[in-house]
């Protein structure tokens, strides 16, 4: 139990859990940053050590073998210990394993620390979902979620301008790796300093603060109640939707560079900037996706229609501009288009305001962790499948597009089969 005392009453109410998000905001683009630097190394590394694309694919797998395969146990140690000393821990040791990814001698001791890598990394959504349970109102999980989920992207986008420039400036990869592991090591220190596990255990929560996150939100709306079970038709619907959006995100991670440069003939410096400008209208599209989601249900609409419509679209436009990326000849339009995907696809950060709605509070971390077992599984697939495509393929990326056009339409069909209204009173909309 933390020693922090409530901050008195009779003041206006503190804000110390957007700072909370704040910080788990910042981790998730580290985390990011730490995740895409192989991904804009790759083209070098491959080089340097003589691999080919089914090994490149391999190494960009390896790193959701532990992610995958952790989550679910990650879920329940954070359900039973707590999220802030899970992210501590988590934060702080994969810093060390991307610090140790700088002495890698050849394509296998790559592979370990990736995988090292990847176990480090798996508590850090899980938790991010348990806080935004604890600390936020029901009209405030959308946007606690998209603050949360838009650090991905954005991490992806400063990871390929901090990344390719620090390979640039520093002449090696292997420094900026280590660069980038210590900066993590470091935020795994501030976040045991800042976070808490409840709002009451956080020194700078005044009374005010604390009744509005226990409060349902704007006058009139009834109270968000957590279901009492949990529906597997719902929980396997999750899965698998997230199952289909991870495919496309990942898919756009790991091989996303190298399409850039084998297919649209970018070097290193330009293919940075062009995973920049992409991935940071993917955090602009989570946070819009996010917001307007709030906004909708704080004017009298209901989450779950609100949810699944803003879904469906996301992975509708996600599809058809898949489909239409080959007969995009300019590569200045190509990286337009896959902007606008990842614009759309991004809403799909709305998953992490599910598990509060679908679970029971002592089970939220269990299905948050479901959830990001399920994606990460097409994080294990797809590099690799995309890697032999690639290979017997002689190496064309118009079959690779089309399947993660297939991908989004799983996407929007399973998250269209997940029920919302359990445990919720349902509103008519506002006229």
């Amino acid at each position: 139990m933390s020693s922090a005392t409530l901050a008195p009453a009779g003041a206006p109410a503190s804000s110390v859990r957007w700072r909370i998000f704040l910080v788990i905001f910042a981790l998730v683009v580290i985390n990011l940053v730490d995740r895409v630097a192989l991904s804009i190394a790759m083209p070098t590394i491959a080089s340097e050590f003589g691999l080919s694309a089914t090994m490149q694919g391999l190494i960009l797998s390896s790193f959701f073998w532990s992610y995958a395969a952790l989550q679910i146990p990650s879920g329940w140690l954070i359900d039973r210990f707590g999220p802030r000393a899970m992210v501590t821990w988590a934060t702080v040791l994969w810093g060390i394993f991307q610090s140790l990814a700088a002495v890698a001698s050849g394509g296998l001791s790559l592979l370990l620390t990736r995988v090292g890598l990847g176990g480090a990394e798996a508590p850090l959504f899980p938790a991010g979902g348990k806080l935004n349970a604890a600390w936020l109102s029901p009209g405030e999980r959308g946007r606690g979620a998209v603050i949360m989920d838009c650090g991905g992207p954005l991490g992806a986008a400063i990871g390929g301008i901090v990344i390719s420039w620090l390979i640039l400036s520093l002449g090696s990869w292997r420094l900026a790796f280590l660069v980038a592991g210590l900066v993590t090591i470091a935020m795994g220190i501030l976040s045991w300093w800042y976070l808490r596990d409840r709002p009451e255990d956080h020194g700078g929560v005044n009374a005010a603060e604390l009744s509005h996150i226990r409060s349902a939100g704007p006058v009139g709306q009834q109270a968000a109640q957590a279901p009492g079970r949990l529906s597997p038709r719902s929980l396997a619907a999750l899965c698998i939707g997230r199952f289909g959006w991870a495919t496309v995100f990942f898919g756009l991670i790991t091989w996303g560079p190298s399409y850039l440069s084998a297919a649209r003939g970018m070097d290193l410096k330009a293919m940075g900037y062009a995973t920049f400008v992409i991935f940071l209208c993917g955090a602009a599209g989570s946070l819009t996706g996010g917001f307007l989601a709030d906004a909708m249900v704080n004017r009298g609409y209901d989450r779950g229609r609100v949810a699944k419509t803003m879904l469906t679209l996301s992975g509708l436009v996600a599809a058809l501009s898949l489909i239409a990326l080959p007969r995009v000849a300019d590569p200045v339009h190509a990286v337009l288009l896959l902007s606008v995907t990842a614009f759309f696809l991004l809403w799909g950060s709305l998953y992490w305001s599910f598990p509060p709605v679908l679970a029971p509070s002592d089970k939220v971390g269990f299905v948050g962790g479901a959830m990001n077992c399920a994606g990460s599984i097409s994080g294990i697939i797809i590099p690799i499948l995309i890697g032999w495509i690639l290979d017997v393929s002689n190496q064309s990326y118009g079959s690779v597009l089309a399947f993660f056009a297939a991908a989004a339409g799983l996407y929007v069909a399973a998250t269209l089969l997940i029920d919302l209204s359990g445990g919720r009173a349902t509103r008519e909309p506002a006229r």
